[in-house]
């Protein structure tokens, strides 16, 4: 897709649009016509198909996320990750919900989901059929995501499973007995926490490279 600029004469707001449409021709900050300016210009798409091998599938759990933006949001990053299902517990949103389409931007239709109404049960479940459940969450018993130690007690083989929780009140503290680690990313500002989609993104792509078979390195 092409895209051009368009730039307000007034207010000199500057924005783009796309290529051959009538949008933006009125300023939306001020109201006053625009005017194009530059060439057209593509946006560029990231494609590395297929997958790179991983040592261990990678699935996470959703224990009663509220935001349906967030959820939209982490089922595009799970896509891009490769994340092989999605397990969405509590009243977490589901791909049913249509705003939550309107951010995943079609990624709904290529992960795996499945809706359970209890988390704990679904930890007990999985943790049955041999799967391993990671946490990330903060608190006494998280290890910082990025530590050479925590990274050696990646399970060998089988599933991992990523747990995260409310946006509020975090994960549940059932699920949390039931995971063998529970991992945080570190913070240095006045926050305690990211945004769960935003940490979603960073701790499921940093673990799809940690987690690839090494005669395959780290990612470029």
């Amino acid at each position: 897709m092409r895209f051009v600029s368009r730039r307000c004469p007034n207010c000199e707001l500057r924005f783009p649009v796309a290529d051959g449409t009538d949008l933006g021709r009125a300023c939306p900050r001020c109201g006053t016509a625009t005017q194009r300016i530059d060439a057209p210009y593509p946006s560029h798409e990231v494609r590395d198909h297929p997958r790179p091998p991983r040592a261990v599938e990678l699935e996470a759990l959703f224990d009663n996320i509220r935001s349906v933006r967030n959820v939209g949001s982490m089922f595009r990053s799970a896509d891009g990750a490769g994340i092989g299902h999605l397990h969405l517990c509590g009243f977490t949103p589901t791909p049913d919900h249509p705003q939550l389409r309107k951010t995943s931007l079609g990624a709904e239709a290529s992960v795996p989901w499945t809706q359970y109404p209890d988390a704990v049960a679904t930890a007990d479940r999985l943790r049955s059929r041999g799967h391993v459940l990671w946490a990330v969450e903060g608190g006494p018993r998280s290890e910082c995501l990025y530590t050479h130690d925590t990274l050696t007690s990646l399970p060998a083989s089988g599933t991992l499973i990523l747990v995260f929780g409310h946006e509020v009140s975090g994960v549940d503290p059932r699920v949390l007995d039931r995971c063998a680690h529970i991992v945080r990313l570190p913070m240095h500002g006045i926050k305690g926490s990211l945004n769960v989609g935003v940490a979603f993104g960073i701790a499921t792509y940093h673990l799809t490279f940690a987690l690839r078979p090494p005669d395959h390195g780290a990612a470029s």
